[in-house]
């Protein structure tokens, strides 16, 4: 992650909201929101690696959400849940949006988990003096965060778990390629993700869908199509690049819910999320 991209129109955060459907839990040392069903109901899971604003972001939340709510509230928008205009029966469930997101790949049959990387330190307030954002970053590297992940996917396979995906946004989108560099997880989606070299790319053992988007300064289309190249050659049809057009840098969870078609393209690239993990994460439960 690098690039001021990646910290641009930041979510209105609201911390400790504790809505969603699901509930957070103490899982490989992290307290993680868990969402849908585990073993034995399922023993596929996803993990969800959000990016620099955490798992507490509302559009964040709202991707978790999509899976596990998808059928029963699929009129939901993130219009409705980020301004509050919820009939009174929907909004204990809706406040979360970033939630959303886990519980929406939750209802397509996967136990979803987003942990909080940054311990309860997530960017919140980009314009306050005292932040400093190198310091930061320091502190909460995607090395460390490689190192949380893997305690949690061996949270999740001690209890039964047998297949497990990775997602990662921006921040998390250099974590889940990391991860696809090894055989503890059985797919990976990498959405706009921050700085992601060639040799990260040879590493990558998995299937791997990379989604990214039309104007990126940080991951641009000619270096993801390139990566596309790379992919393809080892792994054949197990690999994707997708490039959105008319949206930037962090457009899934990050974006205008008033734009009709930055929704859309949003709400696409989730649906692209959940497929590719239902095609090679479920296989191998």
């Amino acid at each position: 992650m690098s690039g001021s991209q990646c910290f641009e129109n930041p979510p209105k955060l609201s911390p400790g909201s504790g809505c969603g459907a699901g509930t957070v839990q103490q899982l490989g040392g992290l307290n993680t929101y868990v969402t849908g069903s585990g073993p034995p109901d399922s023993k596929s899971a996803i993990l969800l690696i959000s990016d620099v604003f955490g798992y507490e972001a509302p559009l964040f939340r709202y991707v978790i959400e999509v899976a596990s709510v998808y059928i029963s509230i699929r009129d939901v928008s993130p219009r409705s849940v980020v301004s509050g205009s919820l009939d009174h029966k929907c909004a204990h469930i809706l406040l979360y949006v970033y939630r959303k997101l886990a519980d929406k790949v939750a209802g397509a049959g996967f136990l979803v988990v987003a942990p909080d990387f940054f311990y309860g330190d997530p960017i919140v307030d980009l314009n306050n003096p005292q932040f400093d954002r190198e310091a930061w970053r320091k502190i909460h590297n995607t090395d460390k965060g490689y190192v949380d992940a893997k305690s949690v996917i061996a949270a999740l396979k001690s209890k039964g778990v047998s297949a497990i995906g990775a997602a990662g946004f921006c921040w998390g989108g250099v974590v889940a390629a990391k991860l696809a560099s090894s055989h503890d997880i059985q797919a990976a989606v990498v959405l706009h993700p921050g700085a992601i070299t060639v040799d990260d790319i040879n590493e990558i053992k998995v299937p791997v869908a990379i989604l990214g988007a039309e104007i990126d300064h940080i991951s641009p289309p000619e270096d993801l199509k390139r990566f596309g190249e790379i992919l393809s050659a080892k792994l054949k049809n197990d690999c994707l690049v997708k490039i959105y057009p008319r949206v930037s840098h962090g457009w899934t969870v990050r974006y205008n819910v008033e734009d009709e078609f930055a929704v859309k393209s949003a709400e696409e690239a989730h649906e692209d999320m959940i497929n590719w993990l239902t095609k090679y994460v479920k296989r191998d439960e």
